[in-house]
């Protein structure tokens, strides 16, 4: 049974933090979840925390919570979906549908991200394989027909164009990662002044503009007074910006990272205006009605997709009977084969083969004759009647 838990929109980001699982932990969680369901999927984001799961378990919401060593009182915070459902919701997040930024553009590379690393684990085999390979074409498919590609969003673009808004041309990222990056890109598309890209290894960083300083993770407290506004976005599993280590002065702070980067205390300081992943979200977007009715329009993608999904679904379930149909057929075949070769020298090939073959349908035929009067007798003819005729009609 194809399963989903996810953590819900509405929970706070201290929650939400507590049930995070940072990228370089992701395979060691995968480890865990396999032995206790056949496949699985993490979908770990800055904004979402969903598992992809497949099992049959009645306790295994619990068992994964466990395995995991998640704490068991925040059961309360997921859903769970199952099935169809986890279909529709895995095709809708793909197409930007369940973002918190409607039609956010990042989400598809990452559900590529998440189903590779499962992959390359062996946490995935055929169902999984299936589906998020079908989510994907979807994506792109519904990205290229609502065109949204053309008006993108995502946490980055919008914390970028509020700051740029607001007159702020001296900027420092914390983080070169994926989010880093497209932070970074967004930045040197306006019209600043500096930009300090903060990492823990140089060589990770080739970009060649005059407006961009590479800087030594460790250095960031020297390098403060010199930005109006930082920006994080680390995969760090605790806190790295600090209120004993900023200046006495103005800054804007936009922490992008669950767990977060910013340590909570500085909200708090007048000095200093944070915006973490639940506040960033009510940013003023100005693109989202295009969007939205954009997304509207080509909602036929989504739902072709997962109708399409849950038919191969259904068929595959049937493949253990059709193996058994063939794997008779082979036997009945096999048995006359046999037959022939070894009476052909002796008799007439002509009536031997007539009469093989003779047999060969009987085998079929007497077969179903004695299932129909079997389901006679049960009172399921018609039904068992419609099927036979089916198969034998001309």
């Amino acid at each position: 049974m194809i399963q989903l838990i996810g953590v819900k929109h509405d929970v706070k980001i201290e929650i939400r933090e507590k049930l995070s699982i940072i990228p370089k932990r992701q395979e060691r969680s995968l480890a865990a979840l396999v032995n206790i369901c056949d496949e699985a999927v993490i979908l770990s984001t800055c904004n979402r925390i969903e598992i992809y799961f497949k099992s049959k378990d009645e306790d295994i919401v619990k068992k994964i919570f466990n395995a995991l060593n998640w704490d068991e009182s925040l059961i309360k915070c997921v859903f769970n979906y199952k099935e169809e459902k986890a279909v529709q919701h895995l095709m809708e997040v793909v197409c930007g549908f369940d973002s918190l930024l409607l039609g956010e553009d990042q989400i598809l590379g990452q559900v590529r991200d998440a189903y590779e690393v499962a992959k390359d684990s062996g946490a995935t085999k055929k169902e999984f394989q299936r589906l998020f390979e079908n989510a994907i074409a979807c994506g792109k498919n519904f990205r290229t027909k609502s065109k949204t590609g053309e008006i993108p969003v995502s946490s980055s673009s919008m914390v970028v164009k509020k700051a740029i808004d607001m007159g702020y041309k001296n900027f420092m990222i914390l983080g070169y990662g994926t989010v880093g990056q497209l932070t970074t890109k967004y930045i040197l598309e306006a019209k600043i002044d500096s930009l300090y890209i903060a990492v823990r290894d140089s060589q990770n960083v080739d970009i060649e503009d005059p407006r961009v300083k590479i800087i030594p993770f460790n250095d960031i407290q020297k390098h403060y007074e010199k930005v109006d506004c930082v920006i994080s976005c680390t995969t760090a599993p605790h806190t790295v910006v600090r209120l004993n280590e900023l200046p006495s002065k103005h800054l804007l702070l936009f922490d992008l990272a669950v767990p977060r980067d910013i340590e909570e205390i500085v909200s708090g300081n007048p000095l200093y205006e944070v915006y973490d992943i639940d506040k960033i979200k009510d940013i003023h977007d100005a693109n989202f009605k295009i969007r939205k009715d954009s997304m509207k329009n080509n909602r036929y993608i989504v739902d072709k997709a997962i109708r399409e999904f849950v038919e191969w679904k259904t068929i595959e379930e049937l493949s253990p009977f059709i193996k058994m149909i063939k794997h008779n057929g082979e036997d009945i075949y096999k048995e006359r084969l046999a037959t022939f070769k070894h009476k052909k020298e002796t008799k007439d090939n002509e009536k031997l083969a007539e009469i093989l073959l003779k047999s060969t349908s009987n085998a079929f035929v007497n077969k179903a004759i004695q299932v129909l009067k079997e389901e006679h007798l049960k009172g399921r003819s018609k039904e068992c009647v419609d099927i036979i005729s089916r198969i034998f009609q001309q």
